[in-house]
Formats: structure tokens, sequence, C-alpha cells
């Protein structure tokens, strides 16, 4: 990453800060105060002017609801996010026989989380039922895939589709002879 003559290592969190801010619609002066922070510390921190200390960062990121590794992602004020499969996150969890592809951005703009599941014939996402915060919806698109749900198991077909309350202790398992592979929503993000 090079930082050009009037770029500090600090200036990206600060346009962050700035981003989020108006994302909230809060004035420079009413983030400090929530903050418990002056409002020329602020008004420096988002121009890259100061360098924040790591409790003020938190302070900030807690008011503006996100978490402090938002702050140094880069942002974007578009509206529209294209991701490109090749740029997708994959993720295969410990104990898992599963892969996660996350079809949504990784940056906390959104309470919404976008993801494929892809389980292999004869395997279980998670060897227990887990609960999180949250709801999820999914739909299966290829090959079938039994939901367990508590102590209840729903069989869906391709097409057929879910909705549950996470914190019901749940998990998914392909008996099939031919790879599942379903669409997710969850809502908060969990990965």
């Amino acid at each position: 990453m090079s930082i050009s003559p009037q770029e500090t290592p600090f200036t990206g969190i600060g346009k962050n800060i700035r981003h989020w801010r108006k994302v909230k619609k809060l004035t420079v002066g009413a983030l400090a105060e929530q903050c418990n922070l002056s409002p020329s510390l602020i008004s420096q921190v988002e121009r890259g002017l100061s360098t924040p200390s790591l409790d003020s960062l938190w302070k900030i990121t807690q008011v503006l609801g996100i978490s402090l590794m938002t702050l140094f992602e880069e942002t974007s004020d578009e509206r529209v996010i294209v991701l490109p499969r090749d740029e997708q996150k994959v993720l295969l969890l410990p104990k898992s026989n599963v892969a996660y592809r996350l079809l949504s951005p990784v940056n906390n703009r959104t309470t919404l989380e976008f993801l494929s599941i892809v389980l292999n014939p004869g395997t279980w996402t998670n060897s227990d039922l887990l609960a999180h915060q949250g709801e999820e919806c999914g739909v299966i698109i290829q090959g079938e895939m039994t939901v367990v749900v508590g102590e209840r198991e729903y069989l869906l077909k391709e097409g057929d589709s879910i909705y549950f309350d996470s914190t019901i202790p749940h998990r998914f398992f392909n008996h099939g002879d031919k790879v599942a592979i379903g669409i997710w929503a969850m809502t908060p993000p969990s990965f």
C-alpha cells in the first residue's frame, strides 16, 4: 500500500469514520458528545490529521455500531457492490464438512449476510447442533438437504425453502448421493 504525501496511515480510518458517521446521520458534534470526545479530535481524525488512541477508536465504533476492523476496510458510498466469484470468501470451518461461500461483502455495512452452503453426500455441517443470535432463511438449489432445527428434521428438495430462528440449535445434513447446495440469508451476519 502506498501512501501519498498528504495521507497518513490513519487517513483511511478517518474516511471510514466520516462515512459511518454520515450513514448514522450524526454530526461531528453529536458523535463527539456520544463518545465523550472533543469535536476537534473527531474532525482531526476524520481528516487524517490526528492519530487516535485505541480507546478513542473503540468509543467511536461503539457509538457507530461497527466493529473496529471495519475502520481498516476500504469504504465506498456506492449502494451496489458486485463480488466476482474469485473474490468471494470461502470458509471451511474446523470440525465441519461444509463449505460456506460468502455472497455478500464482509464489511459490517449491512445487517444481512448472504451465502451458499455446499455439502458433500453423507456429511453434516457440524457434529453438534449450533445456535446463534438471529434469523435464517434458505432455499435448496441442488440436491436434497435435511435441516435439523431443535428436535425436528425437515427434508428439503430442490426449490424448497425454510425459515427459522437461529437461537434454536440447528445443523444441516446431506443424506443424498449428490452434492447439495443451499443459498442462505442470515441476519445479523455470523461470519
